[in-house]
C-alpha cells in the first residue's frame, strides 16, 4: 500500500484512561501522519498526557471552553495538512490498527469517502445495549430513505475522506450532529462512498459511554435538516466538489 500522509483528528473530553494508548497506537501505524488532538477543555489529565509525548507528529490544542464534538473537529481541519483526513475518538471504543483498511480504497483510487461500519464486522465487537443498536440502525435507516444510500452505519466516529471533501465541506451542527451533517452534504455530492467493517468495543455508562437518548433525538431533527435543506454555501460546496470529481475523471 502506498503511504500518502494522513491527518488523525482526535477530539478528547476527559479521556485520561485511554488516551495515552490510542496515541501510541496511532504513533505506530505504519502510514506517514500527523495527529491532531483537541483538548475540549477536559477536567482531568488529558491534555498533560498528549502534550507529555514531546512527538513533532502530534499537534494538541487546547480549548478554553468545552463546545463538543463537531466544534473540536471543526478546529482540527484548520491544522490538517493531510491527503487523506480520518477521525479517531479518544476512547478505544475503536481500534486504531485499523485506519490502514480505512484508508486504504482512497489509497487505491477506488473511494473518495470510506466508513468504518460496526454493523460489518471484521474481528469482533462487544455486545452492550440492545436499544443503542436500534436507534443506530433506525438513524442509518431514516437517512438512507433521504440519501437513497444503502449504508449500515452513519453514526460511526470511523470516517475517511479525501482531504478537499472534509476540509472545504460547511458545518454548521453542533454536539453529536457532525455525523449526520457529514453524511447528508456527501451524499449530495458524485463522491464515491464505501464502507468497510470494523471491529467495536463499545463502552457502557459507567466506563463513561458519552450518547445519551437526547443525542438520538437531536440526530433525528439533523436528518430532516440536512437532507431536506440546502444552504447557499452547501450548494456552492456541492458544485465545486462535483466539477472537481469531474475533472480528476
Amino acid at each position: 500500500m502506498n503511504k500518502e500522509q494522513v491527518s488523525i483528528i482526535m477530539p478528547v473530553y476527559n479521556e485520561e484512561k485511554t488516551i495515552g494508548e490510542v496515541l501510541e497506537k496511532l504513533l505506530n501505524l505504519p502510514l506517514d501522519k500527523q495527529i491532531i488532538v483537541v483538548d475540549d477543555a477536559s477536567v482531568d489529565k488529558s491534555y498533560d498526557i498528549a502534550t507529555g509525548f514531546g512527538d513533532d507528529r502530534i499537534k494538541v490544542i487546547r480549548k478554553e471552553v468545552n463546545e463538543g464534538k463537531t466544534a473540536a473537529i471543526k478546529t482540527a481541519l484548520q491544522h490538517t495538512t493531510g491527503e487523506i483526513v480520518v477521525i479517531q475518538d479518544a476512547d478505544l471504543e475503536y481500534d486504531p490498527d485499523e485506519i490502514e483498511h480505512l484508508c486504504k480504497p482512497i489509497i487505491e483510487q477506488k473511494a473518495d469517502v470510506v466508513y468504518g461500519s460496526r454493523f460489518r464486522i471484521r474481528k469482533e465487537s462487544r455486545v452492550l445495549y440492545f436499544y443503542h443498536y436500534l436507534g443506530n440502525r433506525f438513524l442509518t435507516f431514516v437517512s438512507n430513505v433521504f440519501t437513497n444510500k444503502n449504508m449500515t452505519d452513519i453514526e460511526t466516529c470511523y470516517k475517511a475522506f479525501r482531504h478537499y471533501l472534509i476540509e472545504t465541506m460547511p458545518i454548521t451542527s453542533s454536539g453529536f450532529g457532525f455525523e449526520v451533517e457529514v453524511t447528508a452534504n456527501i451524499s449530495k455530492t458524485k463522491a464515491r462512498i464505501f464502507e468497510t467493517p470494523i471491529s467495536y468495543y463499545g463502552r457502557t455508562y459507567e466506563e463513561g459511554k458519552k450518547i445519551t437518548f437526547m443525542d438520538g433525538i437531536s440526530a433525528l431533527l439533523y436528518i430532516f435538516r440536512f437532507n431536506l435543506f440546502s444552504t447557499s454555501a452547501v450548494k456552492n460546496y456541492i458544485q465545486t466538489v462535483n466539477e472537481k470529481l469531474s475533472r480528476e475523471g
